[in-house]
């Protein structure tokens, strides 16, 4: 009898899956998470990612290091997967519960450079990493992240492997190995929220997930079965919950969920409040002087992120509802400009954060459905309240964003780093990245001309 892994393995390598919609969503999700590698590779999680290896002894190899330098390949996805997560503008994934990307495309961009692979391997392994994700946490994911296990550096690291296994050209016995000896490494707590170690778990799930593949071509084995032997995956990080696996026929996981993009570099737990928030300002015109009070209600989870009312730092602030809202209440969208320390000390907004509160929703509820809404209560000077719900955030399949939207959120990432002549070029190459001969190269605009 299969095991689950060889089952994921199965499914997600399957190259029907390889339709051209999932194809090109895959080159958007790559060109956004190249955007939020060079955005964030000046913070200060990177540097003391990369100075701690340096430390270390770890020191030139065959990858490209965002910023400027070389490394291994492990050592290339941890930079450049702490870097990718950095300033939490990368997209969600629901159906993992992760931020697939800031995993996957760090990963995968160093094993190709290890291989030389080209843009068409690179899409094809992202795919296959995705659907990889989406498929190991359908068993674990809503208990499992609710527990408080960081997704993105437990299930998303798995999933990973998978993808970088097959780019690496390791058979289907193969990625499954891999994906067994990333179990043993799955880690990340949600405690860390709010500090620089949650971008390096971004980092460390790549340089696993690039371990994992590596080992497993050696000929390193862990238990094909891990997800659901006694004391394997499920058993132990579901939060004592059963687990089950019904692996998917229909269409690629990217075509059918989806991604969702961030508009706002902020914790995707604020995006509907943010956004219903937005919603209602246009329709009613009000400004934050006429605001008395916002009360928000939240999935349990998406409460347990936002664990900073009173934020000190602009990490905080990412987490933070009452930040976040803050900013909403004064501007149509937020920027990455509004996470820095002058921002968050900003009178005009801290004089609004008494105003805004927030709970988790009734737990019946949540358990109801698979997508309970977020709700707002707006009450105005005058008396008047204003109500909205969301079910999903802007930039979902259900809201996506347009090439425009795509567009100005790059540059707003990449333009202070490589200027607007350097932006508009590795935006047109990652455009067509699927045809690009050598996608690696493409890490050498990660160095700022000055560098």
């Amino acid at each position: 009898m299969p095991a689950i892994l060889d089952e994921i393995v199965a499914r997600a390598s399957d190259a029907a899956l390889l339709t051209a919609p999932a194809r090109q969503a895959a080159q958007d999700a790559i060109a956004d998470t190249f955007a939020c590698m060079i955005a964030g590779q000046t913070d200060g999680a990177v540097r003391a990612v990369r100075a701690g290896l340096a430390r270390g002894g770890v020191d030139g190899g065959p990858c490209t290091l965002i910023g400027t330098g070389t490394g291994p390949a492990p050592v290339a996805a941890m930079i450049n997967g702490t870097a990718a997560h950095a300033l939490d503008f990368d997209d969600n994934f629901s159906p993992a519960l992760s931020h697939a990307s800031a995993v996957l495309v760090p990963a995968l961009l160093a094993a190709g450079e290890l291989r030389g692979s080209n843009g068409d391997d690179l899409v094809r392994a992202y795919l296959v990493g995705l659907e990889a994700q989406a498929l190991v946490g359908q068993g674990v994911s809503r208990h499992h992240y609710t527990t408080g296990w960081h997704a993105t550096s437990t299930v998303g690291m798995i999933g990973t492997a998978a993808g970088v296994a097959w780019l690496l050209g390791l058979d289907r016995a193969g990625m499954v190995q891999a994906m067994s000896l990333g179990v043993s490494m799955a880690a990340g707590v949600k405690g860390q929220f709010g500090t620089p170690a949650k971008p390096f778990h971004a980092g460390m799930a790549a340089r696993n997930a690039v371990d994992a593949a590596l080992l497993a071509a050696e000929g390193l084995t862990g238990r094909r079965d891990i997800l659901e032997a006694p004391q394997g995956f499920g058993a132990l990080f579901n939060g004592g919950h059963p687990t089950r696996w019904a692996i998917s026929t229909d269409r690629h996981i990217i075509e059918t969920e989806g991604l969702a993009p961030k508009l706002h570099p902020c914790c995707g737990s604020a995006h509907y409040a943010i956004d219903m928030i937005m919603d209602l300002r246009r329709e009613h015109g009000f400004s934050a002087a006429d605001v008395a009070s916002v009360h928000v209600i939240v999935g349990l989870a998406n409460y347990r992120n936002l664990a900073y009312p009173d934020p000190q730092d602009e990490m905080e602030a990412r987490f933070s509802m009452q930040y976040c809202v803050a900013r909403a209440l004064t501007q149509n969208v937020l920027r990455l400009a509004d996470f820095t320390p002058g921002a968050v000390h900003d009178p005009a907004i801290r004089s609004l954060l008494p105003r805004i509160s927030m709970e988790p929703m009734d737990q019946d509820e949540e358990r109801a459905s698979p997508r309970p809404c977020h709700r707002v209560s707006l009450k105005l000077a005058s008396g008047q309240v204003l109500k909205a719900r969301r079910t999903y955030a802007r930039g979902t399949l259900a809201e996506p964003f347009t090439l425009s939207e795509r567009r100005a959120k790059f540059f707003d990432c990449v333009t202070p780093h490589l200027g607007q002549e350097g932006a508009q070029d590795v935006w047109h190459a990652l455009r067509a990245i699927e045809r690009h001969p050598a996608p690696a190269r493409l890490l050498s605009a990660f160095q700022p001309a000055s560098g």
